[in-house]
């Protein structure tokens, strides 16, 4: 298998923001050991989506959980760019166009337990690719070989790839940034997640203010959610 380093940005590195993973790591388990494939997503772009994507996976991993996580988002991925991998790195785009094998796409990380598969070059149809026979199969594959995969998409508000995917998961992560969208908007979203008949495991609050006071405020900081059954 391949091998790639990954290097996490300072702010991720925050013990209130590792604290925060913490807890979502803690109420993603607390949903049951029968939400394996979880698939994250948010309304717009620049909500953390990604970061909260990756930080629950190494999260996971950090506590033995063999975890893969798949970057779903063809279109506009920044997790190489985002975690300084300085290889050049094939990915989910030419495994699912044939181009490559899952051997070729697979990666073994620095952060032990956890691998990943990256999004690869921009195709002209994700929505396609991730609506094919070949991608289902490869989540049923990985639903023996991993006890989680965390799967990245693409903004439910801006294109249907996430609704494509949400069928091949057992739950579905909200992710909205506070202040940033509107909440009918937000509200949309989130029908749109449940009348595809996807579970909706709970939502992540990111960006918000931390000028409160309080134990909650001091500790969780701006990085905190809601996660749980909702």
């Amino acid at each position: 298998m391949l091998h790639v380093k990954l290097t996490r940005p300072k702010r991720e590195a925050d013990y209130r923001v590792a604290e925060a993973y913490k807890a979502l790591r803690t109420n993603i388990q607390f949903c049951g050991v029968e939400n394996k494939v979880i698939m994250l997503t948010s309304s717009t772009p620049g909500e953390g989506k990604t970061s909260t994507s990756f930080n629950l996976a190494a999260s996971l991993a950090e506590i033995g959980k063999k975890v893969v996580l798949i970057d779903a988002d063809m279109r506009k991925s920044n997790l190489v760019k985002r975690y300084m991998v300085e290889v050049r790195v094939k990915g989910l785009s030419q495994f699912l166009s044939g181009q490559n094998s899952i051997e070729e796409v697979l990666y073994e990380t620095s952060i032990p337990n956890l691998h990943m598969i990256f999004a690869g070059a921009v195709p002209p149809n994700p929505a396609e690719l991730l609506n094919g026979a070949v991608f289902e199969k490869m989540v049923k594959a990985m639903k023996d070989a991993y006890d989680y995969i965390i799967i990245d998409t693409p903004p439910l508000g801006s294109v249907t790839d996430a609704a494509v995917v949400s069928r091949l998961c057992d739950g579905v992560v909200f992710v909205c940034a506070a202040g940033e969208v509107r909440r009918k908007f937000a509200q949309d979203i989130v029908r749109q997640v449940t009348a595809a008949g996807s579970k909706l495991l709970g939502v992540v609050l990111t960006k918000a203010e931390n000028g409160g006071k309080g134990y909650y405020n001091k500790y969780y900081g701006r990085y905190y959610g809601k996660y749980g059954n909702e």
